[in-house]
C-alpha cells in the first residue's frame, strides 16, 4: 500500500513538474503572445491613428472643395437670376420698342397720307394758279389790244376832229 501510495505519489509529482514545465511553458508563450500582441496592437494603433489622421485631411479637403462649390454655385444662382431679370427687362424694352415702331409706322402712314394730300392741294393749287395766269394772259392780251384799238380810235378821232374843225 505505502508502494502504491509512492508510486502514486511519484506519478503526482512527476504530473506536477509536467504540469508546472507546461504552465511555464504556457506562460512563456503567453507572455511571447502578449508581447506580439501588444507590438500588433501598437502597429494597430499606430495604423489606425494614421488612417484616422489621412480620413481627416481628406475630410477637410473635401469641406473646402465643398465650401468652393457651394460658393460657386451661389454666385451662379445670383448670376442666373440677375441675367433672368436682365431677360425680363429686355423683353420689356423690345416690347416698348416694338409699340413704338408701331406707333412710328403709323405717324409716318399719316404723314404720308398728309403728303399725298398737301400734293393733292398743291396740284390743284398749281393747275388753278396756271388757269388764273392764262387768264390774267389773256386778259392782258385784250387790254393791249384794247388799247391798240382805243389808241387807233383815239387818232381817227383826233384826225377827224381835226378835219371837221378844219373845215
Amino acid at each position: 500500500e505505502l508502494r502504491t501510495e509512492q508510486e502514486h505519489s511519484t506519478t503526482a509529482l512527476r504530473l506536477a513538474k509536467t504540469s508546472e514545465a507546461q504552465c511555464a511553458e504556457l506562460q512563456v508563450r503567453l507572455e511571447d503572445a502578449e508581447i506580439v500582441a501588444a507590438s500588433y496592437g501598437r502597429k494597430m494603433i499606430a495604423k489606425l491613428e494614421e488612417k484616422i489622421r489621412m480620413l481627416e485631411s481628406e475630410l477637410a479637403t473635401s469641406q473646402v472643395r465643398f465650401n468652393e462649390t457651394h460658393k460657386g454655385a451661389l454666385r451662379a444662382e445670383r448670376r442666373i437670376r440677375e441675367m433672368e431679370f436682365a431677360a425680363e427687362e429686355d423683353k420689356k424694352k423690345f416690347g416698348r420698342l416694338g409699340e413704338l415702331a408701331d406707333k412710328l409706322q403709323e405717324k409716318s402712314r399719316v404723314y404720308k397720307k398728309q403728303i399725298e394730300d398737301a400734293e393733292e392741294i398743291a396740284a390743284l393749287n398749281l393747275a388753278k394758279f396756271r388757269k388764273a395766269q392764262q387768264q390774267l394772259e389773256e386778259a392782258e392780251e385784250r387790254c393791249t389790244s384794247a388799247e391798240n384799238i382805243m389808241g387807233r380810235v383815239r387818232a381817227e378821232r383826233a384826225i377827224s376832229m381835226s378835219r371837221f374843225n378844219g373845215l
